[in-house]
């Protein structure tokens, strides 16, 4: 088509290709609804793109003049290779959403009502703030039969498809969702409970401390069991970004302790080898729980807890190293038992101590790990557990520290 003279107001000025499905905005200028559709809805823009005028309103009208013309050229010039375009279906309105939603509420049509707002959904971001604006959150909300894994599961994942807006979410907040989502997680399907963790991830990134800080110890084991089952890397993800979010929030570091989180974590890490992310992330939230006595003896009491933690350092991330770093200096500040120190020398934290002040760390874990290797170097510096070309970096004096900065 380069050598084609193709009329440039064919062109959508966004994407610069020729238009299928021609509307115009408020600003008077017409786009490609697909491309107008993603600078509004998915880039969240609220101008114009070509005037940079604020939009009164996103009302996208059809263009039914240019297309037909765009049609025809098309037909003209197909002995060059130019193929004529179907005419668009046109987008689906409120009414039509209302009216699947009535005949949805019926048993017997439900899962019919289902398949087709999923398709609906798919087809476009326009459709599914459409879709949301017509009540179809609630509707799928209320369907929720935790008898029925069938209606279930296609009902979380076109909630969590939908990407649902923050009033969306916090209207679920507000309701009993959040409790059904946690009976889901108890006895439903992998495919449901992977959802409703999702689900749940979002729903906690908005919801009120007050709310957080009220989380049972039953539904962090539901949370931790997501996390046992492996069900998916995106389920295991929402699971320990969940964790994240409720640690903070009065005694739910103890509440995850409880539950059996630290275990499970450890397990992760000793399975996890090219999964950078979740590795991260798992040693968050481990650093998070050693912030209290329950999870560093939790940790400690694991056979291979510490021994995990060490290996991860240097050899995963930045992140993952600063995290591996906090968790044993957690452990060598505030439990450091005879016992606690001689397994660190002996499972190689102190030699990886040592390295992380000979490498690029940042200067955060390197003082980190200084502190540590200090505070411990009557036990730890002597040891013949430290090879010897290490022994020259073991800082054991304000002055050694200050020449390794």
């Amino acid at each position: 088509m380069d050598d084609i003279d193709i009329p440039s107001y064919f062109l959508c000025p966004i994407s610069l290709q020729i238009m299928r499905d021609p509307v115009t905005m408020s600003s008077g200028i017409t786009y490609e609804r697909e491309s107008i559709e993603r600078w509004i809805f998915t880039s969240k823009n609220g101008t114009c793109p070509v005037t940079r005028q604020p939009l009164s309103d996103t009302d996208l009208t059809p263009n039914h003049t240019l297309r037909r013309l765009i049609q025809a050229w098309c037909t003209l010039n197909s002995s060059k290779g130019i193929e004529r375009f179907p005419t668009p279906k046109p987008p689906v309105d409120k009414a039509q959403i209302v009216k699947l939603l009535n005949e949805g509420r019926s048993q017997q049509h439900q899962m019919r009502c289902l398949r087709n707002l999923k398709s609906i959904a798919g087809e476009s971001e326009r459709n599914r703030r459409c879709l949301e604006s017509a009540g179809v959150v609630e509707f799928l909300a209320s369907i929720i039969n935790i008898e029925d894994h069938g209606t279930i599961d296609e009902a979380l994942d076109i909630l969590y498809h939908l990407q649902i807006s923050e009033v969306g979410l916090k209207n679920l907040i507000n309701g009993k969702f959040m409790e059904t989502l946690f009976l889901v997680l108890e006895q439903g399907s992998y495919r449901s409970r992977a959802y409703a963790v999702m689900l749940l991830k979002s729903m906690f990134e908005l919801a009120d401390p007050i709310y957080l800080m009220n989380i049972k110890v039953e539904q962090f084991v539901e949370i931790v069991n997501v996390l046992r089952d492996q069900i998916s890397q995106h389920a295991t993800m929402a699971a320990l970004q969940v964790m994240v979010e409720l640690c903070p929030w009065g005694r739910n570091k103890i509440k995850a302790v409880e539950a059996g989180a630290v275990p499970v974590l450890i397990e992760i890490l000793i399975e996890v080898t090219d999964q950078r992310r979740v590795c991260e992330m798992v040693l968050v939230v481990l650093d998070r729980l050693c912030r209290c006595a329950e999870g560093r003896a939790e940790l400690f009491k694991h056979g291979a807890g510490i021994a995990v933690v060490s290996k991860k350092i240097l050899r995963v991330s930045h992140v993952a190293s600063e995290r591996g770093v906090r968790i044993l200096s957690s452990i060598s500040r505030f439990s450091a038992t005879s016992n606690v120190l001689q397994e660190m020398l002996q499972v190689g934290v102190v030699t990886k101590l040592c390295l992380v002040l000979q490498v690029d760390c940042s200067l955060k874990t390197k003082e980190k790990a200084k502190e540590m290797l200090r505070l411990h170097s009557r036990v730890w510096k002597n040891s013949s557990c430290i090879p010897v070309h290490l022994i020259s970096c073991y800082p054991s004096s304000s002055r050694d520290i200050h020449n390794h900065t």
